[in-house]
This record gives structure tokens, C-alpha cells and sequence, in this order.
């Protein structure tokens, strides 16, 4: 009987381990968003404002992954006016699998990196369309399996056209993902259906 409790404890001991792993590996789809602010003013002269960013990509191979962002920020206020900021194009990421510099056993540290189309156009002030980039370091813990929780720390500059050339800005996002693993869905379909 201790041996099979042994057994069993270590078994989950070593799971935990590569539980992070396998979410990372080729084939693998990320589909998720940050959450970010949304603000709905209940005074007079009230004010709304949301964001989404939601992403998607697929993991070309192992701690790699490639895909497209969308971003879309709206901001209104009575007597303000309203400004939109939009953004659209790829993303890719690269996930650090190395247990000296992971600090927690089911987190592990990445890089994003994206280029597109992006607009910041504010109701007062200057505004600017055009190439956007962004590039930053960022976290990710695994609450279950299929789930990472996130932070980002990431630059994101446009260069184009408008009242001003360039704009930039340092956001910190948090956020969610999930992990889809489309062979093992087959293989555990095919499993049960036996």
C-alpha cells in the first residue's frame, strides 16, 4: 500500500513538471486576450471606455508560436468628444523553457514581438495611423492545464501619418490564454470511443 502511494506521489510530482511542456508544444493553439480596463461612469457628464485585445496563434514548434493580434480601444465623455485607438496584424511569441530563470513550476517567462496596422486617435491631441510595433517581455502561470494567466511589459510605437509622425507607449497588460492541444482531443476522443 506505501509503495502505491509512493508511486502515485511521485507520478503527480513529475506530471506537474511537464504539464507546462506539453501546452507548449508543436500544434498546439493559443486563443485568449488581456484584460484591460473597462470603465463605465455612473456621474453626470459620465464617461465610457473599454479595451479588447484578443489573440490567437499556433505553435509551430516547441516554446514557438505564431498568430495575429486585434486591438480596439474606445474612450467617450460627454462634452470630450471620443477617441479610438485600433490596431491589427501578426504576433509571435517565444516561450523561455529553461528551470534556472522560471522561477515558479508551472510559469514560464516569453517575448511577443508584432507588427501592423495601427491608428491612436484621440478626441483632443495629436493622432497617428500607420505601421505599428511592439515588442516586450512577459509571464505566463498555468492555473490548470489549459489555462495560463499572464502579465506583458510591452513598447508599442506607430509610424505613419496624422498630426504627429510617431507615437509610442509602455503598456502592462494582464491577461488570459488557453491552450488547445488538437491531437490530444483526437486521442482522447478516439480512447473513449473504444
Amino acid at each position: 500500500m506505501r509503495r502505491k502511494v509512493f508511486v502515485l506521489c511521485a507520478s503527480l510530482f513529475f506530471a506537474s513538471f511537464s504539464l507546462v511542456r506539453a501546452q507548449l508544444q508543436q500544434g498546439t493553439v493559443m486563443v485568449g486576450s488581456d484584460i484591460s480596463h473597462l470603465d463605465l461612469s455612473l456621474n453626470s457628464g459620465s464617461n465610457f471606455s473599454f479595451t479588447i485585445d484578443p489573440k490567437a496563434a499556433w505553435f509551430i514548434k516547441n516554446n514557438f508560436a505564431v498568430g495575429a493580434y486585434l486591438h480596439f480601444d474606445l474612450s467617450t465623455a460627454k462634452d470630450a468628444g471620443t477617441s479610438v485607438d485600433y490596431g491589427i496584424g501578426p504576433l509571435a511569441r517565444l516561450y523561455f523553457n529553461d528551470s534556472a530563470i522560471n522561477l515558479l513550476r508551472h510559469g514560464r517567462f516569453f517575448i511577443e514581438a508584432n507588427a501592423g496596422i495601427e491608428g491612436h486617435n484621440p478626441a483632443v491631441g495629436t493622432s497617428t495611423n500607420g505601421l505599428g510595433l511592439g515588442f516586450g517581455p512577459g509571464y505566463a502561470y498555468f492555473i490548470s492545464p489549459n489555462i495560463g494567466f499572464e502579465t506583458l511589459l510591452k513598447y508599442q510605437g506607430i509610424v505613419g501619418f496624422g498630426s504627429s509622425v510617431t507615437s509610442s507607449d509602455l503598456v502592462l497588460a494582464i491577461g488570459f490564454q488557453i491552450y488547445i492541444n488538437p491531437d490530444r482531443i483526437e486521442r482522447r476522443v478516439k480512447n473513449e470511443a473504444k
